[in-house]
């Protein structure tokens, strides 16, 4: 079994419709497949340029908790970017940047943490691109990055087994990397030192609520 790295990101649930839209703006350019109709708990409609279990029908996220994605992400060079994308090929664009995938990713409207907070997922599909997530320090910059842009509260790195990973980001601050071990030693300390979700921020997950909200969060592609 190979190495199966990620990192994830954890937000109000209301953030997500924002979380994907800034996920898209990361996104190479692509031609060749439809955009996805997503439709999330609590009626927000939004268009994004992935692929949901690599099909591109709309998917209606109201009536379950997770949603699971196939994206692919632009990254900033370092050594480690550089020397993967000569293993695999990959071009370095004009503005630097290199566009990998496929990144995998699982939406939780309820995180496994804490349940008044929503979960981002992100999870390297080989080993070769789990290693480059180690060592990269601008890939943890982007999902860092991605965390406060989305009004994140915490960003963990995640090494797939069910342990508790490094923290990136939280409440508002980078962590660097020689602190994140210590100084959250379990999820119990972590978890207490996250603010209390707003109410109005908390989705309500009944199929039988009643929301509808159009959102145009769409990219052109």
């Amino acid at each position: 079994m190979g190495l199966a790295y990620g990192y994830d990101i954890y937000l109000p649930p209301g953030n997500v419709a924002r979380a994907l839209v800034n996920l898209a703006a990361l996104t190479p350019p692509r031609t060749d497949r439809p955009p996805l109709e997503l439709t999330l708990p609590g009626g927000d409609r939004i268009v994004v340029p992935f692929t949901s279990d690599w099909k591109s029908a709309p998917v209606d996220c109201s009536p379950r908790g997770t949603l699971d994605l196939d994206t692919s992400i632009m990254f900033g060079v370092d050594d480690a970017v550089r020397e993967y994308a000569e293993r695999c090929g990959l071009d370095v664009e004009q503005d630097g940047r290199v566009g990998i995938g496929y990144v995998y990713l699982t939406i939780r409207f309820e995180s496994m943490l804490h349940p008044g907070y929503a979960s981002l997922e992100f999870w390297a599909a080989t080993s070769a691109m789990s290693r480059l997530f180690a060592r990269s320090a601008r890939v943890r910059e982007v999902f860092t990055g991605l965390t406060a842009a989305s009004g994140g509260v915490c960003c963990l790195f995640d090494i797939g087994d069910g342990s508790f990973g490094p923290v990136c980001w939280l409440n508002g601050e980078t962590v660097q990397q020689e602190d994140s071990d210590s100084a959250y030693p379990d999820r119990e300390d972590l978890v207490a030192s996250w603010p209390d979700p707003a109410p109005d921020l908390v989705l309500d997950l009944d199929p039988d609520t009643d929301t509808d909200t159009d959102l145009d969060l769409g990219r052109d592609r």
